[in-house]
């Protein structure tokens, strides 16, 4: 008889764990997207915790330093990591995206100071929600210039 308590006891208390870990999860849970996938998802993606990457267009970079806000566009990059090698590397991708104007683009609003690697090419993954009004409202702001993180190219000695 006090095994069975202790049983059922023990599975109470499991099956309590399996449910929050279950919860916790799903709350928490955020898409990551591509500009091209954002896009082709657009309705339904309104509103929802996403986390998109893209490549920085330079020229259409504003920030307002008297209410912190930063806007800027970012062109789609590929966000398979083995097609983006077979293309040259992260460098050649994210330059190629910014000159191609058939490349797929979206806004981003970010409140905030501007971040210094905020530049032209630069990858940038933002997390946030999709507007109704087709801009990307960013939370957090993540910025990788793919130059500062290349290895040197080995000099060549006599």
């Amino acid at each position: 008889m006090g095994n069975r308590k202790y049983l059922i006891g023990t599975g109470l208390i499991l099956l309590a764990v399996v449910y929050l870990a279950v919860t916790a999860t799903s709350s928490s849970a955020q898409y990551y997207l591509t500009v091209d996938e954002l896009l082709a998802r657009k309705t339904e993606m309104v509103g929802r915790q996403v986390r998109l990457s893209g490549a920085v267009i330079g020229d259409t970079i504003q920030y307002d330093p008297e209410n912190l806000v930063v806007r800027f566009t970012i062109a789609h990059v590929p966000g398979d990591l083995d097609e983006v090698e077979k293309q040259g590397g992260l460098a050649k991708v994210l330059a190629e995206a910014v000159r191609d104007p058939n490349r797929s683009r979206i806004v981003v609003e970010y409140h905030g100071p501007k971040p210094d690697l905020l530049k032209n090419e630069a990858q940038a993954i933002v997390t946030g929600t999709l507007g109704e009004d087709g801009v990307f409202y960013a939370d957090e702001l993540l910025l990788k210039c793919p130059t500062r993180y290349e290895a040197a190219e080995p000099v060549n000695q006599p």
